[in-house]
Parts: structure tokens; C-alpha cells; sequence
């Protein structure tokens, strides 16, 4: 029987993490081509694709299945990979923010746009948990690697709490999309490193 080594968990996280990261990227997209009005990814908002704020709130599938179905998924994975590397890793301060990253992205398909205030809360637990996810990762990971993912949490936690100067040049949607689209790159980035250390220490 093949046991489950530390190795392997760190691994098999950082796939989860790098598969989660493709399929929020691919159900993004795949939300706004199905998206039957006029969309814009400079006034619209992501979580658009799942309801329209109030008070006049509207749904469009099949934007809005794609949307749920790609948070439901990758909420769970994430949550997933954090159990991962706390059972390796045995540190909260790395596996903490991961999760709670997962929880967002779960508050976020089960809160939509149209359910105040409880989208927008999960949906700021998602992006500072995205960014602090970011940034206690550099305990693992090397440099010059790790000075990316800090200048990614940067970029992401200075938009997102200073983004009433961002939004005129950016617009509402650019500028959420300045946010979230780095820690998806994180992510992916993160999850190929853990992947590839690993790899790296078997030929050692």
C-alpha cells in the first residue's frame, strides 16, 4: 500500500493549487463569453457574472452557473491544499490564510452580488486572504521566487484598499481585476513551486 508521505501532500497541494488556479482563470472567461449583455471587464465587476448588485439585480445564465460551479470548485480545493500543507508544513501562519481563502471563494458562490452585505464581506475575506496567502508563502518558498509573490501581495492589497484612486483610471472591474488576477498567478506559481521542489529533492 503506498503511504502518503509529507512530500507527497506538499505535492499533491500544489498541484490542487495550480489546477484551482486554471480553472478560476478558464471559468472567468468562459462567464463572460456566455454573459448575454454587454459586458466590460473595465466597469464590470467579476462577481457580475453570478448576479448584478441590488436594487435592480439581475441573474443571466449560463453566466451564473459557470460562475457559482467555478468558486464551489475552487473553494474546496483550495481548502483542500491548505490541510495539505499544514499536515507537512505544521505552521498556521502559512496554512491560515489559504483556508481562509478557500472559505471566501465558497462565501463568494454561496453570497452573490445580489445578497448583501455577505457577498461583499467574503468577497473582502477572499482578496486579503489572497494577498497574505501570497505573502507567508515566501517561508517556503526561495528566492528570487519569493520576491515576486511579495511584490504580487503588494500589488494586490495596496489596490484593493486604495481603490477609490484606482477606479477612475481603472474602472470598477479593472481595478478587482488587478486584484485578483495576480494572487491567481500565485497561485499557480505557488503550486508549480511545490511541485517542482519535490521533484528537485528526488534527484538529490
Amino acid at each position: 500500500m503506498l503511504k502518503l508521505s509529507n512530500k507527497n501532500k506538499s505535492e499533491i497541494a500544489g498541484l490542487i493549487l495550480f489546477i484551482a488556479g486554471m480553472i478560476l482563470i478558464m471559468g472567468i472567461i468562459a462567464g463572460e463569453i456566455y454573459y448575454p449583455e454587454e459586458y466590460s471587464t473595465r466597469d464590470n465587476e467579476i462577481s457580475d457574472l453570478g448576479a448584478t448588485p441590488p436594487p435592480n439585480s439581475v441573474t443571466y445564465q449560463p453566466s451564473a452557473t459557470i460562475f457559482t460551479a467555478t468558486m464551489v470548485f475552487t473553494g474546496i480545493m483550495v481548502l483542500i491544499a491548505s490541510l495539505l500543507l499544514y499536515k507537512e508544513y505544521k505552521n498556521i501562519i502559512i496554512s491560515t490564510p489559504i483556508a481562509m481563502l478557500g472559505i471566501g471563494l465558497l462565501g463568494i458562490s454561496i453570497f452573490p452580488a445580489s445578497i448583501t452585505p455577505w457577498h461583499s464581506a467574503f468577497a473582502l475575506i477572499t482578496f486579503v486572504a489572497g494577498g497574505f496567502s501570497a505573502l507567508t508563502s515566501i517561508k517556503i518558498v526561495r528566492s528570487p521566487l519569493s520576491y515576486v509573490f511579495i511584490i504580487i501581495a503588494l500589488i494586490s492589497l495596496i489596490l484593493l484598499f486604495l481603490n477609490p484612486f484606482f477606479d477612475p483610471h481603472l474602472g470598477e472591474g479593472g481595478t478587482e481585476r488587478f486584484v485578483i488576477y495576480p494572487l491567481i498567478f500565485w497561485m499557480m506559481g505557488f503550486g508549480t513551486y511545490l511541485i517542482g521542489i519535490n521533484k528537485a529533492n528526488e534527484l538529490i
